[in-house]
């Protein structure tokens, strides 16, 4: 399975949310990573049909779908950063009522919201209202919708929004699971939601994607050129414009210890690996 994005692009305006993007999303988790802004959002919207490209196609496995209509639909499974749902709907209504608009029999449908309810521990809060729900079960409940139909393709804005550590754990272990078969993208503007489980990065900024590919060969592109060393407060100012400091923590005694890219590194400098934050901060210059 893939899906292929030809030359897409999207303005609203005077704004290019989106240019000429040229991407092949296949089975595993994919990093749609970038600041506020990058257009990320806006192309996950295109990707599920809630809006349409200025120009350019989308095409699964070689089919463009807007001769797919229905059938692609039925494969695509979103949760976007906020999701709508009746007041009065209980989280089991809810899901039902979304889960006859994806076309799902009732069996099924009982089947499907049982198992996802489990999962995500939701059975004891089943009958109450989702407007009731805290954030992060609200969350969850979210991603149950977005799961119900088991499809091939599953699209989530800030995927861990309002989750607590012990349930984004959970979510990152049950999108693993079941990304050895189904192309799951994951956009977010935090590193750590998909530094330990993203196969495959996208990095966008302004509307375009300034870099892609498999995670840890991107990673690799700053071998031997990350280090870390600690130098006086006082010279941080004159540091920062010789260096790309990636973090910093001040320590005792007027003393900053740094985190930073170089060619020729500062004396007494330690060389680190390299993390998917450094290759982040690298590229990204609005952040």
């Amino acid at each position: 399975m893939k899906l292929t994005i030809y030359n897409l692009s999207k303005e609203f305006k005077d704004l290019k949310a989106a240019c000429n993007i040229n991407l092949e999303f296949t089975p595993g988790i994919w990093g749609l990573l970038g600041p506020n802004g990058a257009g990320k959002t806006t192309l996950m919207r295109m990707l599920v049909g809630n809006i349409k490209p200025s120009s350019g196609k989308i095409m699964l496995n070689d089919v463009n779908i807007n001769e797919l209509k229905g059938t692609y639909l039925e494969k695509i499974g979103y949760l976007p950063q906020q999701f709508g749902y009746d007041k009065n709907q209980s989280v089991e209504d809810f899901l039902h009522y979304i889960g006859v608009l994806k076309g799902i029999n009732r069996k099924l449908r009982n089947e499907r919201i049982s198992e996802l309810l489990s999962q995500f521990n939701l059975l004891e809060v089943r009958k109450k209202k989702v407007d009731k729900l805290s954030g992060g079960m609200k969350r969850r409940v979210g991603i149950c919708q977005a799961m119900l139909n088991n499809p091939d393709i599953l699209i989530v804005d800030e995927p861990t929004a309002g989750l607590d550590i012990e349930e984004r754990r959970k979510f990152r272990q049950y999108l693993t699971t079941i990304s050895k078969e189904k192309i799951v993208i994951l956009s977010t503007h935090i590193v750590s939601d998909i530094e330990f489980i993203a196969n495959y990065l996208v990095l966008m900024e302004k509307g375009k994607v300034i870099a892609e590919g498999e995670s840890r060969s991107l990673i690799e592109t700053l071998d031997g050129n990350v280090f870390e060393t600690v130098v006086p407060e006082r010279d941080m100012a004159e540091v920062e414009k010789e260096y790309r400091i990636m973090n910093f923590r001040n320590e005792d005694r007027g003393q900053v210890a740094i985190r930073y890219i170089a060619d020729v590194p500062l004396p007494n400098s330690k060389l680190v690996s390299p993390s998917l934050n450094d290759f982040y901060l690298s590229k990204v210059k609005e952040v």
